[in-house]
């Protein structure tokens, strides 16, 4: 008796310990190829030196073999001014990735509407200020928990805990739309 109380008590420690509630950032993209990834269009994608990158061809996109539904994602991006890209989270349809089956999160600076550029969701969350990304790495940072997604770009918080339900779990999307588009990193962590 005293055995098992002992070893129950030792595993509530063990789950419910903070330590164990967050689980650690992992690489989506690995770096030197397009291993879990499916590709959508013809767009001139190469890697190189550790780094992705796409300078023409038509719109088209990377998609993770995995889905996700609450989770944190950081990537590592370079961008043209003229550049038009963007993560794409929670695609529901890896066959056809659109703003009506996934949330389009910007990288845009030129785009015609500013409400939705770089930082912002399509649809879902506008931009107040558009941050400066072109010619530069950079950091985006998303969190995408229940129906609230935050997003932030070289630490200024771009979307504030705006709020949507139409897709609760889905693949992961990188975009390439125009100019020189580079990721050199891409991790995520379930939440």
């Amino acid at each position: 008796m005293h055995r098992r109380s002992v070893i129950f008590g030792l595993a509530a420690l063990t789950l419910t310990s903070p330590a164990f509630a967050k689980s650690p950032w992992r690489p989506l993209w690995n770096g030197h190829s397009l291993d879990g990834w499916t590709r959508l269009g013809d767009a001139a994608w190469t890697i190189a030196d550790g780094i992705l990158a796409c300078d023409h061809g038509p719109i088209s996109y990377l998609v993770s073999n995995e889905e996700f539904g609450d989770f944190r994602l950081r990537a590592e991006f370079w961008v043209s001014d003229n550049a038009n890209s963007g993560l794409f989270i929670r695609c529901t349809n890896p066959a056809e990735v659109t703003v009506t089956n996934s949330y389009e999160v910007n990288i845009f600076e030129q785009r015609p509407d500013q409400s939705y550029a770089t930082g912002g969701i399509v649809g879902v969350a506008k931009v107040a200020k558009v941050p400066k990304t072109g010619g530069r790495w950079n950091l985006m940072e998303i969190k995408a928990e229940g129906d609230r997604f935050t997003v932030h770009v070289n630490g200024q918080r771009t979307v504030d805990n705006a709020q949507d339900a139409k897709h609760p779990r889905g693949r992961i999307t990188l975009q390439y739309g125009a100019g020189v588009v580079k990721f050199r990193s891409v991790k995520v962590r379930a939440i």
